[in-house]
């Protein structure tokens, strides 16, 4: 240990004498090992650590598919599944339903509409869950409340008394029974209380899907036995529930789906971290190869002094310590490096991820992470110094003979190897790079049926007694709507009841005059409503008949609008402009009166929805469908400086209505986006990283190569051999190494994208224009690094060369 210690300090002091050498290896170290230590931080909390419940292991999702039917290829299930399973299934201890949406809370004077849920009473007992004050609520529990920590914290001041209060949510006022612990948060992050949500089998409905299920398996399980069960359980509920003949041939092939919660609740953003943290990992092991070239040729400078220790009787042990202790100091400092770059980047990377990935706002440098960055600088420091010191730790004693650089020419194949291998990874992830972007752009030029430039989109909720029925609603919003319009710069105004890309919408059954009395016949189509002028806000092709008029929303005339691709499923090859359809579990018929264009209503990756479209009031007699909350769309080139003049008419006209879900139609673009983008941009930078680390390495090799043949390029020119002959010879070096690190990313690249799948859009993973692109793209750059050292090269006089040797 004296001995180590004596060469630490050895190496410290060696290293500040060559600041050049230090802080380029300091850096280069740092800047990977910083970088790859930011992502593992997010993966760490996001991915690795298990979630704030418990039997974690035996938490699974559960929700349906019907291959065969026109439902969606997994769809949540209804009350019914959860009543036959939770008394049924012999392989489940415990099961719940849950849903997440957005309400009116009340507080005292502040009012907004946050994330809530209402689950079934099961919830907790099924994640295994214990409230840090008061009690899980009972089937005796009536208009009751659970509040999460960040509700107790920020609305209510941690006040110590908060069991028992009184707080307005989902419509009335609830009673405070509990308060949860700080890290319970399901189903998602943002939720800030739970409506216990009574299931009776007493004046149940089969078939109303919607409620996703989660449950505790019982010890042992497998996820395909609990198929199987549920399989069986499922084809008995037309038995115990009845249920229409659409229903029960739904049931003769419903499929249970199962799998893991974290799975469910991760989605689909693990995927991409971990490709995030692989190209870091790329980004490290090329920043290790150029740092252990550096270190390569360090050691070839060190040959004398390394023969002279070796004659002279120390061990070759001594000799491999004494210069692995260089990378040990190098691969230490690049730690501390490393570490302040990630408590720096940190923050800005969460910036810029997607806002959907859970515990987000869990992620810090903690002892976890800061233990990761040494664990990587210690294996970085073994992967810099190790083969340089071997190599070097019997130097041919012949070297204490030799004077001067360039006395002989060496093989430098282990040097040449390394730079191939920095090219071959550069390579792969530029080019996983150039495809992510090759999607991003098609993606952005996705025509999505409507515009999203300078359209402003918000939400209310007004309350009050005048507000009872559809007509008092539609009478608020048309009002409301005229009173928007006449703000500065306004151009239009509509209102649609779910707003594309921030909402989804709900479906139902439809029949025509021609398939009516025939259950099976019926036609899903999806159903939103929408008033004003949202077609021309949204730049939504009227392509027949006409849109809504002011008559359709304080009439009840039963007129509706469809678009393009519900017209083809309904009437297909017909003209539908004054056809009739009914929807299921209805008793009056709708009238078509225009056909528009159709939209993408989830995201730009999708599929357009067939829509039916019905006015503010609708034929039902009691007009039990009210438009209550709807989002208002704003035509205006201040889209994003308006709200607050907005928000001033919403206190004028309702002054307790929290006004939510503000957003801009482009924002919400960009936000669909984000995933890929966020990957694209990340993928990105780690690919800049790698082409300049690669280049780098590329011109040291050739540099030092023409520096250790000033002899041997003297005598050449000293015979006659022209500057750009020598010129040619250092890049045709340079090109050898190049090509075959080139060909040998492309096999690995041709492997790896693959992983890309679910990120490309509209983009072969092997796209020949691509690879040829990207290839060149490396070959011109590396050519023009080592033109720099064949400019130097051809440069030699070989009279002062040969008189130096």
């Amino acid at each position: 240990m004296k001995s180590w210690l004596k060469d630490l300090r050895h190496a410290r002091r060696t290293l500040f004498r060559t600041p050049g050498f230090t802080l380029l290896t300091v850096g280069t170290l740092g800047l990977a090992i910083g970088a790859t230590a930011g992502i593992f931080s997010v993966i760490n909390t996001v991915l690795l650590n298990p979630l704030p419940f418990e039997n974690t292991d035996r938490l699974v999702y559960i929700a349906g598919s019907a291959p065969g039917t026109d439902f969606p290829d997994e769809f949540p299930l209804a009350a019914e599944f959860f009543l036959q399973y939770r008394e049924e299934s012999k392989l489940l201890e415990d099961v719940a339903t849950f849903n997440a949406f957005t309400n009116t809370l009340r507080v005292g004077d502040r009012t907004e509409r946050p994330r809530m849920s209402a689950p079934a009473l099961s919830l907790w007992s099924t994640l295994g869950a214990k409230p840090l004050h008061g009690r899980l609520p009972t089937p005796e529990d009536e208009n009751v409340v659970v509040i999460s920590h960040a509700l107790w914290t920020t609305w209510l001041d941690q006040d110590p008394n908060v069991i028992g209060t009184t707080v307005y949510a989902g419509g009335q006022d609830r009673t405070v029974i509990a308060v949860m612990e700080p890290d319970f948060w399901f189903p998602n992050d943002g939720t800030l209380l739970w409506i216990p949500n009574q299931i009776r089998e007493e004046g149940l409905r089969p078939g109303r899907f919607g409620q996703p299920f989660v449950a505790r398996m019982a010890p042992g399980v497998t996820i395909d036995e609990l198929k199987a069960e549920l399989q069986v359980l499922a084809s008995r509920l037309p038995d115990r529930f009845g249920g229409s003949a659409n229903y029960v041939d739904l049931i003769s092939k419903h499929r249970p789906v199962v799998r893991p919660l974290q799975e469910e609740l991760l989605g689909d953003i693990a995927g991409p971290l971990w490709i995030l943290l692989g190209s870091m990992g790329i980004v490290l092991l090329i920043a290790c190869v150029n740092v252990g070239n550096l270190f390569m040729v360090r050691s070839e400078r060190r040959q004398s002094e390394l023969a002279v220790r070796r004659a002279l009787g120390a061990p070759r042990g001594r000799l491999i310590a004494s210069q692995m202790a260089e990378s040990t100091v190098v691969a230490g400092l690049a730690g501390l490096v490393a570490a302040a770059l990630a408590w720096v980047g940190v923050p800005l990377l969460l910036n810029a991820a997607p806002p959907n990935v859970p515990r987000l706002s869990e992620v810090t440098v903690g002892p976890t992470t800061l233990l990761f960055t040494f664990g990587i600088s210690v294996v970085a420091a073994l992967l810099c110094g190790l083969v340089p010191a071997i190599r070097f730790s019997a130097p041919n004693l012949s070297q204490i003979r030799e004077g001067g650089r360039g006395a002989i020419r060496r093989s430098h194949w282990g040097r040449n190897v390394l730079v191939a291998a920095q090219t071959a990874l550069a390579l792969v992830l530029l080019i996983g790079s150039a495809l992510l972007m090759r999607s991003f752009d098609k993606l952005r030029n996705v025509d999505p049926g409507y515009t999203t430039e300078d359209i402003f989109t918000f939400q209310i909720a007004p309350e009050g007694a005048h507000l009872q029925d559809a007509p008092s609603y539609a009478a608020f919003h048309t009002d409301f709507m005229a009173r928007v319009a006449a703000l500065p710069g306004v151009e239009q105004v509509g209102i649609v009841e779910n707003v594309p890309l921030d909402e989804g919408v709900g479906t139902r059954r439809f029949f025509t005059e021609e398939t009516a009395g025939d259950e099976q016949a019926g036609t899903l189509v999806s159903i939103t409503w929408s008033a004003g002028n949202y077609f021309d806000v949204m730049d939504i092709e009227v392509f027949n008949g006409r849109a809504f008029q002011p008559e359709d929303h304080i009439s009840q005339l039963g007129n509706v609008l469809i678009s393009q691709s519900a017209a083809d499923l309904l009437w297909p090859g017909e003209n539908p402009i004054g056809k009739r359809l009914q929807m299921e579990e209805a008793t009056v018929w709708e009238t078509v009166v225009g056909v528009v264009d159709d939209v993408l209503q989830y995201d730009f990756r999708g599929t357009p929805e067939p829509m039916v479209y019905f006015p503010l009031v609708g034929q039902d007699p009691e007009n039990r469908r009210r438009i209550s909350s709807p989002a208002y769309v704003v035509k205006t080139a201040r889209a994003d400086e308006i709200a607050p003049e907005i928000r001033a008419l919403v206190r004028e006209v309702a002054p307790t209505a929290p006004m939510y879900r503000q957003y801009t139609m482009a924002g919400l673009a960009s936000g669909s986006m984000v995933q890929l983008s966020f990957t694209a941009l990340t993928l990105g930078i780690a690919s800049l990283l790698a082409l300049i680390l690669g280049i780098v390495g590329l011109y040291g090799v050739l540099s030092y190569s023409v520096a250790e043949r000033t002899r041997e390029i003297g005598l050449r020119m000293a015979l006659g051999a022209a500057a750009n002959q020598v010129r040619l010879m250092v890049v045709r070096e340079g090109a050898r190494v190049l090509v075959f690190g080139l060909a040998i990313g492309a096999i690995i690249a041709f492997l790896a994208t693959r992983s890309l799948g679910g990120l490309l859009f509209e983009v072969n993973a092997f796209d020949p224009w691509i690879y040829a692109g990207v290839g060149a793209l490396m070959l011109l750059v590396g050519l023009a690094a080592s033109y720099v050292p064949a400019q130097r090269a051809s440069g030699v006089d070989p009279m002062v060369s040969l008189r130096t040797e």
